[in-house]
């Protein structure tokens, strides 16, 4: 596709851009220091001005952004160390590749020639809001992570790690993880229902989408919501009906209570999964098998399990995840013998404020990654085995 030309845009309209941006950031920085409006007012401040004479001197745009690299890293160290720099050093590279891409008309490059200037905002602002989403919902994680790895016993940074000091930072609160009785039984806890109730999710969910897929079940839209309704109600309000429940019949308390409870919250997921792979199956392969003589079980194993073997695997990685982490429904059906990872690190915070709780957070961030990533390889190959192509 060939590229249409743009022209430049003038001084004024980049610093007003620049001046936004400018904003937000000074914001953050500004809120950090109990100093939110005077941050945003300064940051915009700074970025008009340096937008504005950037956009003056568009033959020096090499030197220009290199010089907004440098004096950025050199203002952050001035004013806060070696960490400050590194921020400092990344905003002004920012800085000076906004500008630039702005006062280039760059951002109109890819996009259609006829687009007015309110779908140009409205085509940048979207992404801008995503984006703003995503860093609100990432940044506790990221925030947790480096704190795992501080050699006090402390929930904040100590100035030793904020000066990237070797000494501030230990790997003694995994240490404790490893070879603390109380942590390993509750991982050991975890492991043994996890699996069973993934086992149970999978077996009756997939069943479940299957018998729901047909189009000649009566009330299937009802028995649908029915199914997964645990999604949806409150999860506090499920461990209360399902205390009283087991109460009732004796399961109250026991390894088989909490795995059942477990497998009711996941079976949603696996429905919802394998009915989403059941879209684009095409039933005349059952029925060219029931012809030949299959069976309804062989039907399945041979032919309809491989094809929505992706959807079930995914529905199992969901399950499993929910199970893994769930700690309400356990405070509920369970007893001090199920005390799970989850339970464990409640009672943590609630009690003696560990701080091996932050390395347990870790590696359960990171075993999460892992499977959200195998679901989505398998979310891939399942629209490749349905004949469609991979977003």
């Amino acid at each position: 596709m060939a590229l249409t030309p743009v022209e430049n845009q003038t001084p004024g309209f980049t610093a007003a851009v620049a001046a936004g941006a400018g904003a937000i950031f000074g914001l953050f920085v500004g809120t950090a220091n109990d100093a939110g409006l005077i941050g945003a007012v300064a940051g915009a401040a700074v970025l008009a001005v340096i937008g504005f004479a950037f956009a003056s001197m568009m033959s020096q745009e090499r030197p220009l952004r290199w010089a907004s690299f440098a004096v950025f890293a050199v203002f952050g160290y001035l004013s806060g160390g070696l960490p400050a720099a590194v921020i400092g050093a990344l905003f002004g590279w920012f800085a000076g590749w906004f500008i630039f891409w702005i006062a280039a008309s760059r951002y109109r490059i890819y996009l259609a020639p006829y687009l007015t200037p309110g779908q140009v905002l409205w085509h940048y602002a979207f992404r801008v809001i995503c984006g703003a989403i995503f860093v609100f919902l990432i940044t506790p994680i990221l925030v947790v992570m480096p704190l795992s790895f501080n050699a006090e016993d402390f929930f904040t940074f100590t100035p030793e790690m904020l000066r990237f000091d070797p000494a501030g930072y230990s790997m003694k609160h995994y240490n404790d993880f490893f070879t603390n009785n109380d942590w390993q039984n509750a991982l050991w806890n975890s492991i043994k229902i996890a699996p069973m109730a993934t086992i149970l999710s999978v077996s009756f969910g997939t069943l479940a989408a299957i018998g729901l897929s047909q189009p000649h079940v009566p009330f299937r839209r009802a028995i649908m919501a029915i199914l997964i309704s645990p999604m949806i109600v409150p999860l506090i309000i499920s461990a209360a009906g399902m205390y009283f429940f087991y109460s009732r019949i004796g399961l109250q308390g026991t390894y088989f209570g909490v795995v059942l409870a477990h497998a009711a919250l996941g079976i949603p997921f696996v429905i919802i999964t394998v009915t989403a792979t059941l879209v684009g199956f095409d039933r005349s392969l059952t029925r060219a098998a029931a012809n030949m003589g299959a069976g309804p079980v062989t039907t399945f194993f041979r032919v309809q399990m491989p094809l929505i073997l992706p959807g079930v695997i995914s529905g199992s990685l969901f399950a499993f995840i929910t199970s893994f982490d769930e700690v309400v429904v356990v405070l509920f059906v369970g007893s001090a013998g199920q005390k799970t990872l989850p339970w464990q690190m409640f009672t943590g915070l609630r009690e003696q404020i560990s701080p091996t709780i932050l390395a347990v957070a870790t590696i359960l961030v990171a075993i999460s990654i892992l499977l959200l990533a195998t679901v989505e390889m398998l979310r891939r190959r399942s629209e490749r085995l349905r004949g469609m192509s991979p977003s």
